[in-house]
């Protein structure tokens, strides 16, 4: 099957080209383009959940929303990614991955933009799913543009886009609230500046439309789900995700049970985010020299292990430490992502084992963090909870391993 552009044999073989290998070529500036819309999409792929949390308070008090449909918000999320990116090969099949990622991209910007405006609760929930419907969309086919556009770099541009994501996510949780403030208190002030980047992310994959790689659609059915790589795929992005929704949803929270005040164990949240700027692209770096990622999967839950460890045994000790160690762990997440698209073997199996790989691990991580919370609330400490962490990551360990290895699916 061939996949992405269709032109000349002549087109392909200038020397302006970027991309090169078993896919598609095509010209430089269409490959800067391309990975300006990659960057610019991967920056969006988290504000609208991260930028909520930080004025949950007033906006439930604006909007009059009970607590019963504010835990909902923190759940609604995981179930869109997982719901929505089934959907998503059907779609890039229908009017092909660059165009399904541009309308990915459009709804996020209306719904990001939308919802400061909502008068009630019912009109703010909704606007957010269409946002996080669009994200969704993004989130599953990413994967699929960067191996039709740069197959011969697939390692670096999942980095650099994982990078993006990190520091996307991190940026709209540390500066919602001191947005708010300089408008004046309002919460929604806060969340509508996010709307500024989304919609920056828009042209950008409008003009992408327009180029010749994009308009080949891939039209073959591709089927992964029998394949035992991407159940692999899908344990490990799982298990690692449900490591990270345990993170943002708890992390803060172990920190000032063991006695550490609220503004530093803010700040030791924030590490576990930060460093995964730097480091997604010092991922990439490696996994571009590597055959097989199967160590390095291992290598990952190691630091886990050793971060959940420290805070089983003594988190107040060396909170910095577990702070860094989960943080360098949760480079899972990236590596996850470079693994769909180094084993799928063309640009509508990495459709396919992106939408499987990311909509079964979703549903996959669901009951994690319910399980920590559940636990926590009936013990009382975080010795349970950790201790069921530290028993996840050994089946994450042994599925990183078998997705890791060298074989296309």
């Amino acid at each position: 099957m061939r996949v992405g552009g269709s032109g000349s044999p002549g087109a392909a073989a200038e020397p302006d080209a970027v991309g090169g290998a078993t896919g598609v070529r095509v010209r430089r500036g269409v490959g800067v383009l391309a990975g300006a819309a990659i960057v610019l999409a991967a920056l969006n792929l988290r504000p609208a959940v991260t930028s909520i949390g930080p004025v949950l308070a007033e906006l439930r008090a604006d909007l009059g929303m009970s607590a019963a449909v504010a835990g909902l918000l923190t759940s609604v999320p995981v179930a869109c990614f997982a719901l929505v990116g089934f959907a998503a090969p059907r779609l890039a099949r229908r009017v092909g991955a660059v165009v399904a990622v541009a309308a990915g991209t459009v709804a996020t910007a209306v719904g990001v933009a939308a919802r400061p405006f909502a008068p009630g609760t019912a009109a703010f929930v909704a606007w957010s799913v269409l946002a996080l419907a669009g994200i969704a969309v993004v989130n599953v086919l990413l994967p699929a543009v960067v191996k039709e556009f740069f197959p011969a770099r697939v390692g670096r541009l999942t980095g650099l886009y994982s990078m993006a994501l990190n520091l996307g996510a991190a940026t709209a949780a540390a500066a919602t609230v001191p947005i708010a403030h300089a408008a004046g208190g309002s919460w929604r002030s806060g969340l509508g500046a996010w709307a500024v980047l989304a919609v920056l992310a828009v042209p950008p994959w409008l003009a992408l439309t327009r180029t010749r790689t994009a308009r080949a659609r891939n039209t073959e059915r591709a089927s992964v789900a029998r394949h035992p790589v991407a159940w692999a795929l899908a344990v490990y992005f799982g298990l690692q995700a449900t490591a990270a929704y345990v993170v943002i949803g708890w992390l803060p929270q172990m920190f000032r049970d063991a006695g550490i005040p609220q503004a530093a164990a803010g700040l030791l949240f924030s590490m576990t985010a930060v460093l995964g700027v730097p480091l997604s692209l010092l991922l990439s770096a490696v996994v571009d020299r590597m055959r097989g990622q199967s160590a390095l999967a291992a290598v990952l839950c190691g630091f886990g292990l050793c971060g959940y460890a420290g805070l089983y045994a003594a988190p107040a000790a060396a909170p910095w430490l577990w702070a860094v160690l989960l943080g360098v762990a949760n480079c899972s997440f990236p590596l996850a992502l470079t693994m769909i698209g180094l084993r799928g073997s063309d640009g509508a199996r990495v459709v396919a084992l992106s939408a499987f790989a990311q909509g079964t691990g979703y549903l996959l991580s669901i009951p994690g963090p319910l399980v920590v919370g559940a636990l926590y609330g009936y013990t009382g400490d975080w010795r349970w909870p950790l201790a069921f962490l530290v028993a996840l990551m050994v089946p994450q360990c042994v599925a990183g391993i078998f997705a890791g290895r060298d074989r296309p699916v």
